[in-house]
């Protein structure tokens, strides 16, 4: 029998041709845990508003690897020691940062696995596949865990400006079609480099920064925080959340055993034990929108009624404030809902209900982004630059939001 070619290469149509560096990669890419992210959308219910946001997580993982590898080859060539093992552990640790996310993954933390972050259950993944791949995986585990000594082996992997951050406004905005998300990731980590053991940028990949740092907020507020975006993961919440209800009470809704699985358990990081985590890495997109085709039929009001929503993409209204919502007018809508269909305030709950949305592209109280000058000195971002509009990026912008059925605007 042949031996299989491990040294693939993949078509990006952001990056071009992307090199799978080794084969311990290759095979961690082609393990089931992994290839299920081919069936998990990277935007969520966003294609609602981009017809074209059909790009998976699986996409991700694999461009972020693919810049990970520019850094690698830019701070080996300024000077930086990365030994073969640790910049494997980077391949690994980046390819394999978002292996926790579920179907919808937002929705799915708000609804049916509440109180477990997709990070702790990447964490899991990583711990399960470093078993079965005999501890090749330790440094990469330390290295996401921010144990291993050098601290900016974890920037490149989760901070203000790291991998995943560069790959996801890229990608997204290519995906969407919203051009203001587009940004020069070559150009960001050609000016990226290493001082005391911390990630920095030189000063004059500033401008870089700043345009990095628009088109992050600019892409929260067009896409990501898009109403139409928000008002569908809301009900994707909320009908995930009345299947488990009825599921609870005994009802029998009819959907894929994983699903079921979840629907029937309360989930917590205690009893999210090695067996949980094979029935969760059987779960994906199509086994939460399979479910809603058929629940649309169902005889609860509720149930059928927010997934006839989704499925033929005839939405709640949502209006957008500047102020908390009117909690006078929320029962007003609440009451002529129950007048008009004859249920329950819990029941319309489902359907009437306020909440906020925050977009802030830089965090300046968290670890800032570093910018090495040129007599060597370390400055804040915020420091550094002569932009106003950094100060105005660092500060959080909050808007409020009221949904209800658009039948009540005739009423």
């Amino acid at each position: 029998m042949s031996a299989t070619n491990k040294l693939k290469i993949f078509n990006d149509p952001i990056y071009g041709f992307i090199t799978i560096p080794n084969t311990l990669i290759y095979d961690l890419i082609q393990h089931p845990y992994f290839q299920r992210l081919r069936r998990i959308s990277q935007m969520g219910m966003s294609y609602l508003v981009y017809p074209g946001a059909h790009h998976t997580r699986f996409h991700h993982a694999v461009g972020c690897m693919h810049i990970m590898q520019k850094a690698v080859q830019t701070l080996r060539f300024k000077g930086v020691t990365i030994s073969n093992d640790e910049e494997n552990a980077l391949y690994v640790a980046i390819l394999l940062h978002d292996i926790g996310h579920g179907p919808f993954s937002h929705a799915m933390e708000h609804s049916i696995v509440e109180e477990v972050h997709h990070e702790e259950i990447s964490l899991k993944f990583m711990n399960a596949l470093n078993e079965e791949f005999e501890g090749k995986l330790d440094l990469a585990i330390q290295i996401f865990k921010g144990e291993y000594h050098r601290k900016f082996m974890l920037q490149l992997i989760s901070s203000q400006l790291d991998m995943d951050r560069m790959d996801y406004l890229k990608r997204d905005s290519f995906y969407s079609g919203v051009a203001e998300g587009n940004i020069n990731s070559d150009r960001l980590i050609q000016m990226m480099n290493v001082q005391d053991d911390a990630l920095v940028v030189e000063e004059k990949g500033i401008y870089s920064v700043e345009k990095f740092l628009v088109s992050r907020r600019l892409m929260y507020w067009q896409a990501y925080l898009h109403k139409t975006s928000v008002v569908a993961e809301m009900t994707l919440t909320k009908i995930l959340k009345r299947a488990k209800e009825l599921t609870q009470k005994g009802i029998v809704l009819p959907c894929s055993e994983p699903l079921s699985f979840f629907l029937n358990n309360k989930i917590t990081m205690v009893s999210f034990d090695e067996d949980v985590l094979r029935i969760f890495a059987l779960l994906d997109d199509y086994d939460v929108l399979g479910a809603i085709k058929s629940w649309q039929f169902h005889s609860d009001f509720v149930l059928s009624s927010l997934s006839k929503m989704i499925i033929n993409r005839d939405l709640l209204k949502i209006i957008l404030l500047d102020e908390k919502a009117d909690n006078e007018k929320l029962a007003d809508y609440k009451n002529k809902l129950m007048a008009l269909y004859t249920i329950s305030d819990k029941e319309a709950a489902y359907f009437v209900f306020k909440g906020k949305l925050k977009n802030q592209a830089y965090n300046k109280e968290s670890e800032p982004i570093s910018i090495l000058k040129k007599d060597g000195t370390i400055e804040n971002l915020v420091d550094s630059s002569d932009q106003l509009q950094v100060r105005a990026l660092s500060k959080a912008v909050t808007k409020y939001f009221i949904c209800f059925p658009k039948v009540l605007l005739d009423t």
